[in-house]
């Protein structure tokens, strides 16, 4: 039994307002997204409902919250952990953060070290910088922690496969880390043509791309990350195929377009799911749901393959389960099925 099961969830700045006090209660942890890296250093000017948090704190004084900093486009990480000046800035204003607002950590996002997707700055020597950057953070906020008498925590969001592996020194960075979240979402989608399942448990048979929850899990530890420091990722949204031939309900099957993002759950809830022509099948290999209506393919998350997650941290000894993002399911059928599922182990 484990009582200490991480819920946490990415909530985007207009939403920090609209957390209700019950999932205040059930959250663990909370991510804001999204702090920037501006000149070095980690720039929160934008936010605007950080005044939120002093309501958060008071529904659930145990809520941890980090400040996730980063995302998807989101630059300047490779140009900051460049020099040690950079790295110094960045836990300089990490720091400054941390002292004025009810902030417990930080969450750094970067996608991806040595990877320059989607336009941001990289280098080959971000594999050892991202190193760097980290111990800089940790060592910084540790010396705010002893001086202030509690502990700050320091996490990170990390691509799921390979690559990510490749780019990064986890058996060195996993040492600065209180956890790592592993985005196990988006694991098939905007790059392919053919459809799957975007965030699923399993690899199932015929799938040509074999990342699931469980490989990305294996390739992590693989590379010297303890178990127990990895949180799984769970998506609140869906990925959307069109022109899909009608063979084997559209799963594994080469499409018109690429898997572009579906509407989200809540979305699916009220106008998708057994409605509207589409029907909602179960891959019981992959443990993951998906629709079809015969010629468009959805791959979502929902309550069944949640129980699922949630049995599978329960098994493998990991810290527990992440999502993204708060707002995608204005239902809470998606969050409560996941606190549910750690809740019934915990009263074992």
């Amino acid at each position: 039994m484990n009582s200490n099961y991480i819920k946490a969830g990415y909530v985007g700045d207009a939403w920090l307002s609209r957390v209700s006090e019950e999932d205040a209660r059930k959250l663990t942890h909370m991510n804001i997204a999204f702090g920037h890296v501006v000149n070095d250093g980690i720039s929160i000017s934008h936010l605007k409902q950080l005044g939120s948090l002093n309501t958060l704190k008071q529904y659930n004084p145990d809520l941890v919250i980090l400040l996730s900093v980063g995302g998807w486009s989101a630059g300047g990480f490779s140009e900051a952990a460049s020099t040690a000046n950079g790295r110094k800035r960045m836990a300089d204003t990490a720091v400054e953060i941390l002292l004025q607002y009810p902030i417990d950590g930080i969450d750094l996002d970067w996608e991806y070290p040595c990877y320059g997707v989607a336009g941001i700055g990289s280098s080959p020597d971000d594999r050892v910088n991202f190193t760097l950057l980290l111990k800089e953070i940790r060592e910084a906020i540790d010396l705010l922690g002893a001086e202030t008498g509690r502990h700050y925590l320091l996490t990170i969001a990390a691509g799921a496969d390979q690559y990510y592996i490749d780019g990064t020194e986890m058996d060195q960075v996993h040492r600065y880390l209180d956890f790592i979240q592993l985005m196990t979402y988006d694991m098939r989608g905007g790059f392919q043509t053919l459809t799957g399942h975007h965030t699923n448990l399993y690899a199932a048979t015929g799938d040509l791309f074999r990342i699931s929850v469980e490989a990305s899990v294996r390739l992590f530890r693989n590379a010297g990350v303890p178990k127990e420091k990895l949180v799984i990722g769970a998506a609140f949204y869906s990925r959307l195929w069109m022109h899909v031939p009608n063979v084997n309900h559209g799963l594994h099957q080469m499409a018109g377009t690429a898997g572009g993002y579906g509407p989200d759950f809540a979305k699916l809830a009220n106008e998708y799911i057994n409605k509207n022509g589409y029907i909602r099948y179960w891959d019981d290999e992959a443990k993951a749901p998906y629709l079809f209506n015969g010629q468009s393919f959805i791959t979502y998350e929902d309550e069944e393959s949640l129980k699922n997650k949630a049995d599978f941290v329960i098994q493998e000894g990991l810290a527990g389960i992440m999502f993204w993002e708060y707002y995608c399911d204005t239902t809470y059928r998606l969050f409560d099925a996941i606190h549910h599922g750690f809740e019934s182990d915990m009263k074992k």
